[in-house]
């Protein structure tokens, strides 16, 4: 008799190293065991995925959870159930909670919270400050930990290291890419009475305009070779970015998200007032333009969500008092499909920007591709399904969506995370089983 299996998924059309192939995949123990043709081999539970298309896991590297300190609009049950509704099996989590994770007591306990309660697999980020580089060597190490945050512009939360000496300093303490918010305080301070003048949103991409970013990202590049550290630019959005970032591939990754690809100004302020607002903002289509031939000549390496929601109410103070950011793990992953079909980009580079690109630039053991040996981790989706986006599918506590009234297509079909099928046809299943990720050694 066959070898058996905990899980064979069957007829799918499978997103490998070698390409797309109709195949078979066995799983057992929770990885990988068998890609190919495996007939009726026993197994304690089939997924039939004929018609479906078979990812590795989506990862989204940059999610907003809120716990502890603000979970009226989000929490780490809420927040990791509306990442596999939307086909995604892995978060990194920021630090600027209340308090925000920057000590080892803090980190811990957000490791605890998700304990039991978070439906996928985690890992959160130590937040840098001007005051903790020397423990940020240390804070990397800690199991479930993806790496450091820096804030070199405000943003929501009080986290922030916004000169030079101090970026400096925490570059230079560890090993492990560092992420970054990058906005020159400065200048965001000087430029502020744009923002309160103007009393509307339109205003946003003004008072944090270009230059504030590429300032930013320009010292960064340059403290980053002096500290000889590698860099993750979060959520970019201008052409002058991307330029100077593709000449900088050997130090710095770029990340880009689908609310700076899929919307633009002055339209998205024209529809949805402060619920597009966000920051770094959404800028003009020049920019929108240039982000897309930043993902097709290779300089963005990543899409991330920026998943970051506040509640309705907040979002209706009068602007600039409204706070900066949207919902976006459940979406990300159908309007990358949605520009897939649309001819944006192919299948593949989907895959690759959320799955194998996060796990080969933080060093996540066992993700990111389906090949024997591997976490069993998939998002099956239908390429062919045309669907809605509506509110009422938001399962994030703030309960609404930007994206609220489009209609996609592709849609994630079910969520797969160490053999175990957590969500099927939008229905969410079993118990939050989620684990912290694992990295590998030599990140650390």
């Amino acid at each position: 008799m066959s070898e058996s299996f905990d899980l064979v998924i069957r007829g799918g059309e499978c997103v490998t190293p070698a390409g797309v192939e109709r195949t078979d995949v066995g799983v057992r123990a929770g990885r990988i065991a068998a890609i190919g043709d495996l007939g009726r081999a026993p197994a304690a539970a089939v997924l039939e995925a004929v018609g479906l298309h078979v990812l590795p896991g989506a990862i989204d590297t940059q999610v907003h959870f809120r716990e502890p300190g603000n979970e009226h609009k989000e929490n780490l049950d809420t927040g990791t159930r509306a990442a596999i509704l939307g086909g995604i099996t892995a978060v990194f989590e920021m630090p600027n909670t209340s308090p925000p994770t920057t000590t080892a007591a803090a980190l811990n306990d957000k490791l605890a919270r998700a304990s039991g309660r978070a439906w996928c697999n985690y890992a959160f980020y130590a937040g840098a400050t001007v005051d903790n580089a020397p423990t940020l060597a240390e804070l990397e190490r800690t199991p479930g930990c993806c790496g450091v945050k820096i804030f070199m512009g405000s943003s929501t939360g009080n986290l922030l290291v916004p000169d030079d000496a101090a970026v400096l300093s925490v570059l230079r303490s560890g090993m492990r890419r560092v992420a970054v918010h990058s906005e020159d305080e400065e200048r965001l301070r000087e430029r502020r009475g744009i923002a309160e003048r103007a009393g509307d949103p339109h205003a946003h991409p003004e008072w944090r305009d270009v230059e504030t970013a590429l300032r930013a990202t320009t010292r960064l590049v340059a403290l980053a070779r002096q500290a000889g550290r590698r860099v993750h630019v979060l959520h970019v959005t201008s052409a002058e970015e991307i330029a100077f970032l593709g000449a900088n591939k050997d130090i710095a990754s770029v990340e880009v998200t689908p609310q700076h690809l899929t919307l633009a100004a002055p339209d998205c302020y024209d529809r949805l007032g402060t619920l597009a607002q966000m920051n770094p903002p959404i800028r003009d289509a020049r920019h929108r333009a240039a982000l897309w031939a930043g993902v097709a000549n290779g300089i963005v390496d990543v899409i991330g969500s920026d998943h970051a929601p506040h509640t309705r109410e907040e979002k209706a103070r009068r602007y600039p008092e409204s706070p900066s950011g949207m919902p976006g793990v459940q979406t990300l992953l159908p309007l990358l499909l949605d520009h897939a079909a649309a001819g944006r980009l192919s299948l593949l580079r989907v895959v690759d920007l959320v799955a194998g690109s996060p796990a080969r630039l933080f060093g996540l053991a066992a993700k990111g591709r389906i090949a024997v040996g591997y976490d069993a981790d998939f998002s099956i989706v239908d390429l062919k399904a045309r669907r809605t986006i509506t509110d009422a599918w938001i399962a994030s506590k703030c309960g609404w969506t930007p994206f609220n009234g489009d209609t996609v297509t592709g849609w994630p079909k079910a969520t797969v995370i160490a053999g175990v099928p957590v969500m099927r046809d939008d229905e969410v299943l079993g118990a939050p089983a989620g684990q912290p990720l694992r990295f590998f050694e030599a990140w650390k």
